[in-house]
């Protein structure tokens, strides 16, 4: 699913194909490309949405991620300290710092569909926290330290969680509750 409500090719799945009345003006907060899950922010609160969105104010994103290999204290340090990595229109990129540790593998829902499994290829789980959200960054941060992601859950933002979230379901904060779990 696009977590936009509008189709950018015919046969898209967007929001707007979910179940809900969404209020007028309503923005999903930081997008996931669609080979990705987990918590997604929607409100249509524009100074939450621009605060939350701005770079110069360094909100916390931590992602679970699922690469194909067993990463080396080395690939981790590398993660942590920057990398270069190539963004849109083929620019160079240096990611700033990130805290990175490898984790067990978090309980999440099954993935639909899932990912590809190689019996003779390890995977591993890293927990990955950002404070700039460049496209498709954490992929491409893995991929250059040589392991590729599987699997990329959003996991948290600031203070929000995935954890004691229903995933088949809506938590709705009122906006007290929301700008102090999102530190505004």
């Amino acid at each position: 699913m696009l977590c936009q409500f509008t189709e950018e090719n015919e046969g898209d799945i967007t929001l707007s194909d979910l179940p809900f009345n969404f209020p007028k003006n309503c923005y999903s907060v930081g997008r996931l490309d669609k080979d990705s899950e987990g918590l997604l922010l929607l409100t249509n609160d524009n100074f939450l949405k621009t605060r939350f969105l701005s770079p110069k104010f360094k909100h916390t994103k931590t992602y679970f991620a699922q690469v194909e290999g067993l990463p080396s204290d080395e690939a981790i340090d590398q993660l942590q300290r920057g990398v270069d990595i190539r963004i849109k229109k083929g620019k160079n990129y240096r990611t700033a710092s990130a805290k990175v540790e490898r984790i067990e593998e978090p309980a999440l829902p099954e993935r639909n569909p899932p990912i590809r499994y190689r019996a003779n290829i390890p995977t591993a789980w890293l927990s990955i926290s950002l404070t700039e959200g460049k496209n498709r960054q954490v992929r491409r941060m893995c991929a250059k330290v040589g392991f590729p992601v599987l699997r990329l859950v959003r996991a948290g933002m600031e203070e929000l969680t995935l954890d004691n979230i229903d995933p088949a379901a809506t938590t709705a904060f009122d906006k007290k509750t929301m700008y102090k779990k999102l530190r505004l």
